[in-house]
């Protein structure tokens, strides 16, 4: 631990974290190598891709934008945090039956967009769902199956 490391402490999938780091430590990388919560992926580490998505306080953030010592004291909700042990969430659940993932290294950062999105729209259009994960690239899928798993997943949680 050097001089100018600092305390920090996060409830994360709703476990408090404590440890102490770097100042520029990202958030990620705490995340990832500190807590052990390897889901959230780093892609291009300059907040582009969305891979590293989180939710913040109960807003969608990158993690590779924010520093660890900026999350002191804040509730944090990673992609382990969504299902309930074995058991998939519905919007989990949708993307394993619209074929929304491939390679899965974008999933995590869709689903936690995604996450957010439909808390705050549960009824969304198409389009909507295609603006919401504007920001999250994918090489693989081609969008429409992730934009059909948010679609029926939508449907599902108004059940």
């Amino acid at each position: 631990m050097s001089e100018d490391s600092q305390a920090v402490s996060m409830t994360i999938n709703g476990h408090v974290y404590t440890g102490h780091c770097e100042p520029r430590l990202t958030l990620a990388d705490f995340i990832r190598h500190e807590c052990g919560l390897t889901g959230t992926h780093l892609g291009c580490e300059h907040g582009v891709c969305g891979a590293c998505t989180i939710i913040v306080d109960g807003r969608s953030t990158r993690a590779c934008l924010m520093l660890a010592v900026q999350a002191d004291g804040c509730v944090i909700t990673t992609v382990e945090g969504l299902a309930s042990g074995a058991e998939l969430n519905p919007l989990q659940e949708a993307f394993w039956n619209n074929h929304g993932l491939q390679c899965g290294f974008c999933t995590p950062g869709m689903l936690m967009c995604a996450t957010e999105f439909l808390e705050g729209n549960p009824d969304p259009t198409a389009q909507e769902v295609r603006e919401c994960i504007s920001g999250n690239l994918c090489r693989c899928t081609g969008y429409d199956a992730i934009v059909r798993s948010v679609l029926d997943a939508a449907a599902e949680l108004r059940r």
